[in-house]
């Protein structure tokens, strides 16, 4: 492992893991606010979190922030509405926008829609479908798989054939969603490595070309250099 990039859910994992991460030349982190943690926000904490990111510089990325309509915990307009602020603040910094989207597809389209050509954004944790695939694809995102892909899942396999290499990007969403054969065990980040291999066999793909490509992808979205 070369370098880690934590991402935070609110405003309280924004700050330590910019504790964390202060003064690392391998370590980096997100400021953002998940749309299950909005509704605990007010208008001070959008300025809290534009200070956190524009004066820390191991921020890389805002979020993650998107839209969550599975569970009924967060009234949607609010989620909506600080997706859109997210993405102003990304814009206004200069910083791609780590997304997480559940049955909002459409939604989630169209928000990232208004501002596009002025926020580089990836749709982490990818589950969708090819529409929703092709629709992100067509709007500059990149596309981040995570242990889901070692479920077995024939439509997933064909989402990760059809995204271009210079699009690709990997992760853990640790300590959630740890990969086969360590489904239901605390996630870590070396189980990267499964995921990779998964993808160079759909792709039949030599497993270090893999990581190199989605190395590179990485140092491009977070523009940061190992």
């Amino acid at each position: 492992m070369t370098g880690l990039v934590t991402i935070a859910s609110d405003l309280k994992d924004t700050r330590a893991a910019i504790e964390l991460t202060e003064g690392s030349e391998r370590f980096w982190c997100t400021a953002g606010v998940h749309p299950h943690e909005v509704s605990h926000t007010t208008s001070s904490s959008l300025k809290e979190l534009s200070t956190l990111a524009s004066n820390n510089a191991n921020v890389v990325a805002l979020g993650e922030t998107g839209l969550d309509f599975h569970y009924n915990n967060t009234p949607k307009e609010l989620q909506k509405e600080w997706f859109r602020r997210h993405l102003t603040l990304s814009r206004d910094l200069e910083l791609p926008t780590v997304v997480h989207s559940r049955d909002a597809e459409d939604d989630t389209i169209r928000i990232i829609g208004e501002f596009r050509g002025s926020v580089d954004f990836v749709l982490h944790c990818f589950s969708g479908g090819l529409e929703f695939l092709r629709a992100g694809l067509t709007l500059g995102g990149y596309i981040s798989f995570s242990g889901l892909i070692t479920f077995s899942n024939v439509q997933m396999d064909e989402v990760i054939k059809c995204v271009p290499e210079d699009r690709l990007l990997v992760e853990t969403d640790s300590p959630y969603l740890a990969p086969t054969p360590y489904r239901g065990k605390r996630n870590e980040p070396s189980y990267l490595q499964e995921i990779i291999e998964k993808i160079a066999r759909v792709r039949n793909m030599d497993i270090q070309e893999v990581a190199q490509i989605t190395t590179v992808n990485a140092k491009r979205f977070y523009d940061i250099k190992v």
